[in-house]
């Protein structure tokens, strides 16, 4: 009986998340132009990373900001769902979108932030870096 219901619920949760509307998303990160981020931490602040990225077309919409964590490395892009449509229209260079987020500083040290910038000729990523210390 648990069986059943379990696959009964899949069922419903599975249709609840399919669009009806039948537009088709890709995701892509886009790269981060520049970020204005403090110049030194205190243990157990809240500071607010504000970050400025050009979205390249119309068809593209902010996701979310991806976000890694290893250590005291916090690796951070945009990330835009780009409707799959035929009337996108390409934006100018002076489209620059700021979007942010909370960073709370729970270790001594510092912190190295590396912000995505895009990929060089060979396609090795490339990264805008900030070490950040941490100040009591």
């Amino acid at each position: 009986m648990k069986k059943i219901v379990s696959l009964i619920a899949l069922v419903f949760l599975f249709n609840s998340c399919t669009p009806d509307n039948g537009t088709n998303y890709l995701f892509e990160l886009l790269p981060v132009e520049s970020v204005d981020i403090p110049t030194e931490f205190t243990m157990g602040e809240i500071y607010e990373m504000k970050m400025y990225y050009r979205r390249p077309t119309s068809c593209h919409t902010f996701n979310t900001i991806y976000y890694d964590k290893d250590l005291n490395v916090r690796t951070i892009a945009i990330e835009s769902a780009v409707r799959q449509e035929d009337d996108c229209q390409e934006l100018t260079e002076d489209n620059l979108v700021e979007c942010s987020f909370n960073f709370e500083v729970t270790s001594n040290g510092s912190y190295l932030f590396k912000f995505w910038q895009g990929r060089d000729d060979q396609g090795n990523n490339i990264f805008l870096e900030y070490e950040i210390p941490v100040v009591n």
